[in-house]
């Protein structure tokens, strides 16, 4: 298992994990709660707690992010648009990063095997689940607000534990070779401590 995750660790943008959400039926509140969720249309506000936040956490995890996303402006979008849908649905945003470096590399157009699409690789069944079937799920923005909209569901259903969402995200309930690869990539690539200055200023 150790040798499985450095190797996809270390194989960098040509790595990906991706697996399947299972299709679970679920009461008309579920669906209703779903819809809500990614149909929520307010304004996008500042997800981070101040402007220096903001820029410490961007730039750290920018110069990170740098060598698959060359395009700096577009690496600031993407960084900016996850750490707002992680913020919004009760997510940690550097968990949805490494969600995100085992799922597709972080390549925009991956599709798996079987079908699953985009940064998130969310199961293209989730439009119709959801009762939105004109959204694409190639959108930067639509995939990150359905990806994480999802993980927060399958949490909600686990009380919690992260264990057993994140294998009903990648459809492997109950093995740990997944849970064990986004835990690695969390907490090996995308672990995140404030600069010694934010932090002065936080206290």
């Amino acid at each position: 298992m150790r040798q499985l995750i450095a190797a996809l660790l270390l194989c960098g943008a040509s790595a990906a994990f991706a697996g399947a959400q299972q299709y679970e039926p679920m009461s008309a509140s579920v669906r209703a709660a779903l819809h809500e969720a990614v149909s929520d249309s307010r304004p996008a506000v500042s997800s981070f707690k101040s402007s220096l936040e903001a820029a410490d956490w961007l730039s750290e995890m920018s110069r990170r992010l740098e060598k698959r996303i060359p395009n700096r402006d577009y690496r600031i979008d993407l960084l900016r648009s996850i750490h707002y849908e992680a913020t919004r649905a009760g997510l940690d945003p550097q968990l949805v990063l490494g969600l995100i470096q085992v799922e597709s590399a972080f390549r925009k157009y991956a599709v798996s095997s079987v079908g699953a699409r985009g940064y998130m690789q969310v199961m293209p069944f989730w439009v119709k689940v959801i009762g939105r079937p004109e959204d694409k799920l190639f959108d930067m923005r639509t995939n990150l607000r359905y990806g994480c909209t999802i993980l927060r569901h399958y949490l909600d259903i686990e009380k919690g534990d992260l264990f057993r969402a994140l294998g009903r995200y990648n459809g492997s309930l109950g093995k740990a070779e997944y849970p064990n690869l986004i835990r690695a990539a969390w907490h090996n690539h995308w672990h995140y401590e404030a600069t010694a200055s934010l932090a002065r200023t936080a206290n």
